[in-house]
């Protein structure tokens, strides 16, 4: 049995693991994001140590999560945070295990009570600061920040006394840290539509119509680079109209 084990295992070598990695990315950037999986999961299989395969699969699974029916997103979510903990859980030092934990836990978070939200909500935070402290070229990770920070801003000072004195606190951020997470994103990566997308929202939730129309106006000229940018693209194009 030994053997058998032995030369089965010595069919696969570290270049069979990176193909699989390379092939499930190139299927990613087509937003084939289900043939994605499949080359991830058989990458994870091969090499269980790695955190690489596994936090792309979460990855993936967000998503699809984002364009899926209503009904189906949970299970795809949870699906996702599943992932993402695995690959922190196997390298605690990978700057996108962290990234893509924060995100999944920002997903999950929906079909929860506000208790277990604001539980969420500093872990997500946490999650966040860590990754860019691993890796501050992490613009997947400013981006995601920047979106948490324009949340928080949104809160207003009832609803976070309550939280404070009820539910343990939230945690500090608004629009200004926002903007400065948002742009640092959109400095690392200026072609991303998301980035400049969030920033758009921010501005215009926080009252600043003609530096809104301008965001919205640029990223209208980018490229999709996620299935979801096209519900993106949709939503910047209306906003536009009412701004």
């Amino acid at each position: 049995m030994a053997t058998l084990f032995f030369a089965f295992f010595l069919l696969f070598t570290p270049s069979d693991f990176s193909s699989r990695i390379e092939q499930g990315d190139a299927e990613f950037v087509k937003q084939h994001y289900v043939f994605a999986l499949t080359q991830y999961e058989t990458a994870a299989q091969l090499v269980p140590n790695s955190a690489d395969p596994l936090w792309r699969i979460a990855r993936a699974y967000v998503c699809l999560g984002d364009i899926a029916e209503k009904n189906e997103r949970e299970l795809l979510y949870g699906k996702a945070l599943d992932a993402a903990s695995r690959a922190v859980q196997t390298d605690k030092q990978n700057s996108d295990a962290h990234t893509w934990r924060a995100i999944a836990i920002g997903y999950v978070s929906m079909y929860e009570g506000v208790r277990s939200k604001v539980k969420m909500a500093n872990q997500i935070k946490h999650e966040l600061e860590h990754a860019i402290e691993l890796n501050p070229k992490n613009d997947v990770a400013y981006s995601i920040l920047g979106t948490f920070h324009r949340a928080i801003g949104n809160v207003s000072w009832i609803e976070r006394q309550l939280a404070d004195v009820l539910l343990g606190g939230l945690p500090k951020g608004g629009f200004e840290e926002g903007e400065v997470a948002l742009k640092k994103a959109i400095a690392l990566s200026p072609n991303i539509i998301r980035h400049r997308y969030e920033l758009g929202l921010l501005y215009t939730e926080w009252g600043k119509v003609n530096e809104a129309k301008a965001v919205f106006t640029d990223a209208l000229h980018l490229s999709k680079t996620l299935a979801s940018d096209e519900q993106r693209i949709q939503d910047m194009k209306k906003k536009l109209e009412e701004l």
